[in-house]
């Protein structure tokens, strides 16, 4: 494989796949266009060389071929917007003549955007057929899409098989999201302090099974601490709780007494007697949880315990909320692990934020330039974390 900042574009068209899977109003309006911003870079590189770029991508899960719903025409304006003065170009398909025809007329500095991927079956069937239609569009091929790294999907991972080895390359967003991680699974600095929220045990399993293997301390926070709470032997009222995962929970806790590895949960929530924003809280301690109230939000002790192992850590993940933080009062929570995170970020820890709620969670509270780095893979990232080779990732390697 080529290294994508050392590459010289001039005169190279380069296919490029990116995640423009950004979430749209009725109107077709990008509400948050983080996944468009954060390939930017790799994009103005190619042009800045003396290179075109032909783009693809998916958009949702679109069930029965094209539809408008899901066209990526809606994204062409705002893509132009936020490349200044490079002209971009749309094909309404993204194989045959049509897109062929556009990747040809294509000069240095210009841009083609090719329709939906998925409008195929084939793409997400890794189809091999497709997939050589497609390396056809371009020179040289550059995955910036991380987000689906963990794919093998045609445009994701097959189609390096058309490229020789020297024609292949991470895109800046894709090298900088790999770097990033390596760098907290494999060179982490100690102590090193894993946060891990959500609702569920079940999601996370395995990401704290490989974590129990590399992290000093992880914090368990969100609904799935609950199901920890109650296979301990605690009351947990009608909080969140997956009885079939209690077993699980309990391994891991013994697992991690073997490893010398810290669990925290936390001493006390935020309970509500509904799942509300106008529910009537009171603090606790989390095992104590009366009948008929929910825990969601960690206590005031909680957070400073939390803040605390977090303020000695070398190195940070975080993946999960530590609450119901779309509701203003059961926020608080998260919006003071995320400060804490930041603060442990400014002494000189290196603080790697992932998975769809976290970067939701930073981004409203402001925080996301003030962590390490945020990372746009939420599912990708997990896997990443969890052990697993990602086919988008082995098939540039290979």
């Amino acid at each position: 494989m080529s290294t994508f900042s050392t590459f010289n574009f001039n005169g190279v068209k380069a296919l490029v796949r990116v995640d423009f899977n950004v979430p749209l109003d009725d109107q077709f309006n990008i509400t948050d266009d983080t996944r468009m911003t954060a390939t930017i870079p790799t994009i103005k590189k190619i042009l800045n060389d003396g290179g075109s770029a032909v783009l693809m991508s998916h958009l949702g899960r679109p069930k029965d071929g094209p539809t408008n719903k899901y066209s990526l025409k809606h994204l062409v304006a705002h893509l132009q917007e936020l490349l200044g003065t490079a002209k971009v170009y749309f094909a309404d398909d993204c194989i045959g003549q049509t897109a062929t025809d556009a990747a040809n007329k294509l000069r240095g500095g210009e841009v083609l955007l090719l329709e939906n991927l998925r409008f195929y079956k084939e793409e997400e069937k890794g189809d091999k057929t497709f997939a050589e239609k497609l390396s056809k569009l371009g020179d040289v091929y550059v995955n910036d899409a991380f987000g689906t790294a963990h794919r093998a999907h045609a445009s994701t991972a097959v189609i390096a098989e058309f490229f020789d080895a020297n024609k292949k390359m991470f895109g800046s967003l894709m090298e900088a999201e790999v770097t990033n991680a390596e760098k907290v699974l494999h060179a982490s600095e100690k102590p090193f302090t894993a946060i891990i929220g959500g609702a569920k045990v079940s999601d996370k399993i395995l990401i704290i099974e490989n974590l129990l293997q590399r992290a000093t301390d992880i914090i368990i926070g969100g609904g799935m601490a609950y199901t920890f709470l109650k296979a301990r032997g605690g009351n947990i009222g009608n909080s969140l709780c997956e009885d079939d995962r209690m077993d699980t929970a309990l391994e891991i806790l013994k697992k991690a007494t073997e490893k010398g590895v810290s669990i925290h949960l936390p001493e006390d929530s935020v309970i509500a007697d509904k799942f509300a924003a106008d529910a009537n809280t009171k603090n606790c301690p989390s095992d104590q949880v009366p009948a008929g109230w929910m825990g969601l939000d960690i206590g005031a002790k909680a957070i400073g315990i939390f803040s605390e192992i977090i303020n000695k850590s070398r190195t940070i993940l975080w993946n999960g909320p530590m609450g119901v933080f779309e509701m203003e009062k059961f926020q608080n929570g998260t919006k003071s692990i995320a400060l804490s995170v930041a603060e442990a970020t400014a002494k000189g820890a290196f603080s790697l934020v992932g998975g769809g709620d976290s970067v939701a969670a930073v981004n409203k509270f402001n925080l996301a330039d003030k962590v390490s780095y945020v990372s746009t893979g939420g599912g990708a990232l997990l896997e990443y974390f969890e052990g697993k080779d990602l086919p988008g990732i082995a098939a540039i390697k290979k």
